[in-house]
C-alpha cells in the first residue's frame, strides 16, 4: 500500500496526471458540443441523465482504447471509415436539431438513443487522440491503469458543465447548431486526410478537403432544414383553413 501511494504521489507521476487531464479536456471541447447537440431534444428530465452516462461511457471507451491504442492506429482505413461514420453523425444531429421546425415537431429522441449516439461519436472521434494519452502515461513507470482512469475521470465534471453550457447557448441561440455540427464534419475530415492506408493522396488538399466537408454537411443540413420549416407552415395553415 505504501509503495503504491508513492508511486500516485510521485512529481513523475503526478506531472503525467496533470498532462493526461489536460489534454482530455482540450480534446474535449468537440465532445462537449456533440453531448449538447444530442441531448438537446430530450425531455428536461433526461437531459442530464443522458450526459452523465454518456460521459461515463466514454471514459470507459476511451481508457480501454487508450491501452490498445498503437495497434488501433495502425488499422489501415480505419480512421478513413471513423471519418465517413463522423461525417454522418454531424449531418444527421444537424438535420434532427436545426431549425425551427424540428424544434417545435413531437420530440421523438428517446434516452437510449442519444446515449447511442454519444458513445458511437466518441469512440469514433477518440480514435486520433488516444495516441497522445497513451505516450503520456508511458512515462511513468509501473501500472498505468490508475493513471489513465485518475486523468480521465477528473475531467468529466468539467465535460459535463461545458455540454450544459453549449446546450444552454443552443436552446438561446439556435445557429450555433451549425457551427456545432461544422465542428464535427472538420474532425471527421481530419480523421480522413491523417488515415495511414490512404491518407497520403489527401494530405496536400487536406485543408481543402475539410472545408468542403464542412461546407457540404452545413449546406445539405440548411436545406433540409429549410424544407422542414415550409412543410411546417404548410401544415399550420392547413390547419388554421380548417
Amino acid at each position: 500500500m505504501d509503495m503504491i501511494f508513492s508511486t500516485i504521489f510521485s512529481a513523475e507521476w503526478l506531472v503525467a496526471f496533470g498532462s493526461i487531464v489536460l489534454l482530455d479536456l482540450i480534446m474535449s471541447g468537440d465532445n462537449a458540443i456533440l453531448i449538447a447537440l444530442t441531448c438537446k431534444n430530450l425531455p428536461k428530465e433526461q437531459r442530464f441523465k443522458a450526459m452523465f452516462i454518456g460521459c461515463f461511457g466514454a471514459v470507459f471507451i476511451r481508457i480501454v482504447l487508450t491501452c490498445f491504442a498503437a495497434t488501433l492506429l495502425s488499422i489501415v482505413y480505419l480512421q478513413f471509415i471513423g471519418g465517413l461514420a463522423l461525417l454522418y453523425i454531424a449531418m444527421k444531429l444537424l438535420i434532427d436539431h436545426g431549425g425551427s421546425a424540428v424544434v417545435e415537431i413531437k420530440k421523438t429522441s428517446t434516452l437510449l438513443v442519444a446515449i447511442k449516439t454519444i458513445l458511437a461519436a466518441d469512440l469514433i472521434m477518440s480514435m486520433d487522440n488516444i495516441l497522445s494519452l497513451a505516450g503520456v502515461a508511458n512515462t511513468v513507470s509501473g501500472d498505468k491503469w490508475i493513471l489513465i482512469f485518475s486523468g480521465l475521470m477528473v475531467s468529466i465534471p468539467i465535460v459535463l458543465c461545458g455540454a450544459q453550457f453549449f446546450l444552454w447557448l443552443m436552446n438561446k441561440f439556435p445557429i450555433i447548431i451549425y457551427f456545432g455540427s461544422g465542428i464535427l464534419a472538420w474532425t471527421s475530415g481530419k480523421m480522413m486526410v491523417t488515415d495511414p492506408g490512404i491518407g497520403y493522396y489527401f494530405i496536400s488538399g487536406a485543408p481543402y478537403i475539410e472545408c468542403g466537408l464542412t461546407t457540404i454537411v452545413l449546406s445539405i443540413g440548411w436545406y433540409f432544414n429549410k424544407i422542414h420549416v415550409k412543410n411546417l407552415k404548410n401544415a399550420k395553415n392547413m390547419v388554421s383553413y380548417k
